[in-house]
């Protein structure tokens, strides 16, 4: 028999604290390494918290039965994570001010930084693999301008470039849509599909149903810091879960694969 692959995440009995409160308690999750799979909840279900446990910026309570692995291993340097699991979130967007140029802004994830500084060895291998990821997310004719002038649905393109560079195993969306527009919106939503389509491992975070690739095969339900629903979309994504997980009426309308919800007159 194959060894089962290590998961993307394993997290068995994780409670995480913020300040004297706990955001998230006795959580179980695993993500399989390809998996596409969505964590759907509202506003401070915990999404924020589960997002920073995974990129290493909070730690889990030690506690009998408690173990937490990113690609089979519980210890690793952050700088290393990230060649393996790429981050596109607001808080990277907002870190990346200034003139930096959309190719700076890549190439900085190869020094773990926001931009490119004069001790940084760049390289015309380095550059090369910049220009590659650009392209991948389809602005490769943005290269040489400042990241402050580009659109946001650019700077959220680029984002995603950068967070390709490493080749990565899996990409981690945090809410990627906040702040765009319709037509960037649909932008992303391509760029996504393109690469959940080409094997990469995907887990999005978000609070908005609409954000939800065709893609994207499992969700899970987070509130109140707790794993509440966890299974195939089709099972998840319906009427009277949505209404408990949001506290309203919902009432959902489906296209082309993707699943839009609206309060329920």
């Amino acid at each position: 028999m194959t060894p089962r692959a290590p998961a993307l995440v394993e997290l068995r009995r994780v409670t995480v604290m913020r300040g004297d409160r706990a955001a998230l308690v006795d959580v179980d999750l695993r993500i399989d390494a390809g998996e596409r799979v969505c964590i759907l909840g509202p506003n401070g279900s915990g999404k924020s918290t589960l997002i920073k446990t995974l990129t290493r910026e909070c730690y889990p309570v030690v506690s009998e039965g408690s173990s937490m692995a990113l690609f089979g291993k519980e210890r690793w340097d952050v700088a290393e994570l990230r060649s393996h699991l790429g981050i596109v979130s607001p808080d990277l967007l907002l870190a990346c001010t200034g003139d930096a140029t959309a190719r700076d802004v890549v190439l900085s994830a190869f020094f773990s930084a926001t931009r490119v500084f004069p001790h940084h060895d760049v390289g015309p291998d380095r550059v090369a693999r910049a220009d590659a990821a650009l392209a991948r997310a389809g602005i490769a004719h943005l290269a040489e301008r400042p990241l402050a002038i580009l659109s946001s649905g650019e700077a959220k393109r680029t984002l995603i470039a950068r967070a390709l560079v490493h080749e990565p195993e899996a990409l981690l969306f945090d809410e990627p849509s906040s702040a765009l527009d319709l037509g960037a919106r649909a932008e992303l939503a391509r760029a996504m599909r393109d690469i959940a389509r080409a094997g990469l491992g995907v887990v999005l975070v978000t609070h908005e149903v609409a954000e939800i690739i065709p893609e994207i095969d499992r969700v899970v339900l987070l509130s109140e810091g707790r794993v509440v629903g966890d299974g195939p979309r089709r099972e998840l994504l319906t009427e009277e879960r949505l209404a408990s997980l949001f506290g309203v009426p919902v009432r959902l309308l489906e296209h082309e694969g993707r699943v839009h919800a609206c309060l329920r007159s």
